[in-house]
């Protein structure tokens, strides 16, 4: 028997819930390791910290949505983030505070970042609250998030973490909020490999590459030393219910299976196993290559 069948005999009940910045990262960094827990019977749930309305809108006949045009991407997105949910099978998810409580706060250093209602700009206590609550309610073994470097240093990428972990350490406290305290077992954040990054730069090289590419992964803005990553989740079974969580954010990115990209026509490959960082909470027991396996192992 290993490590993530015991996991399962000893915690039936498994519930994780994934806190992501706008609609779409949830599909990007996390769709295949959700769509599995969800078919195998977990409790999966998504918090979204805004409507992701600074984003570049790709279809020609949809950019009037933009936020320099009509405004109205917000309001789009909450539709292309519903049918992503339901691709990966997850049945519960809100934004933070409600629909349009925070505002996307565009990339780092853009005047966007000073506007008073953007996520950036965001309270900690207010926006920790909220979590909290949520939190609370839904008492999850498991919370997934960002790194502190939001990943790849978008800024509510890093506020999501900020909020994530306060949370996380609040949820405890019984002064804190309403409800009956609640301890989080366990704390991950996103993490990918630069040696996974490098095999995908090499196969950008082939001719079948859809996109535009890198020549070196020195040039991507994230990417973790393999060393700070403690579990892979092997996801590809799922892979196809990744893609079409994928297909369903169309103002946002383009897929030709197994590749996608952003508005900025830089393919990326769309992995099937994902990859975390363990920051709190017990290690389960590792594979051969020393890293879980199951965000839920070494859980009792």
């Amino acid at each position: 028997m290993d490590s993530t069948d015991t996991d399962r005999r000893i915690l039936p009940d498994r519930r994780i819930l994934f806190v992501h910045a706008h609609p779409d990262d949830e599909s990007i960094g996390t769709g295949a390791t959700m769509a599995k827990y969800a078919a195998e019977g977990a409790d999966v749930r998504l918090v979204t910290c805004t409507l992701g309305e600074e984003g570049e809108v790709i279809p020609d006949e949809l950019r009037y949505l933009a936020s320099d045009k009509e405004d109205r991407l917000g309001e789009f997105r909450i539709g292309e983030l519903a049918a992503a949910c339901a691709a990966l099978g997850v049945k519960d998810h809100r934004f933070l505070g409600g629909q349009g409580r925070w505002r996307d706060s565009g990339m780092m250093g853009a005047p966007t970042n000073d506007d008073p209602r953007c996520f950036w700009r965001a309270d900690l206590a207010e926006a920790c609250r909220e979590l909290v609550a949520v939190v609370r309610e839904q008492r999850p073994h498991v919370i997934v998030t960002y790194d502190d470097r939001g990943y790849y240093g978008h800024p509510d990428h890093i506020q999501a973490h900020r909020v994530t972990w306060a949370a996380f350490e609040k949820a405890a406290d019984a002064s804190f909020g309403e409800g009956a305290p609640w301890q989080v077992p366990k704390f991950y954040v996103t993490a990918m490999p630069r040696t996974v990054l490098a095999r995908s730069v090499a196969v950008a090289r082939d001719d079948a590459w859809p996109f535009e590419t890198v020549s070196s992964v020195d040039e991507l803005p994230f990417g973790v030393p393999d060393e700070q990553v403690t579990t892979v989740v092997d996801a590809r079974e799922h892979l196809r219910a990744k893609l079409a969580a994928l297909r369903a954010h169309r103002t946002q990115i383009q897929v030709d299976e197994p590749f996608f990209a952003l508005s900025n026509n830089l393919g990326q490959q769309a992995f099937g196993a994902e990859y975390y960082t363990l920051l709190a909470g017990p290690l389960g027991l590792a594979a051969a290559n020393g890293r879980e396996t199951d965000l839920f192992a070494g859980l009792v």
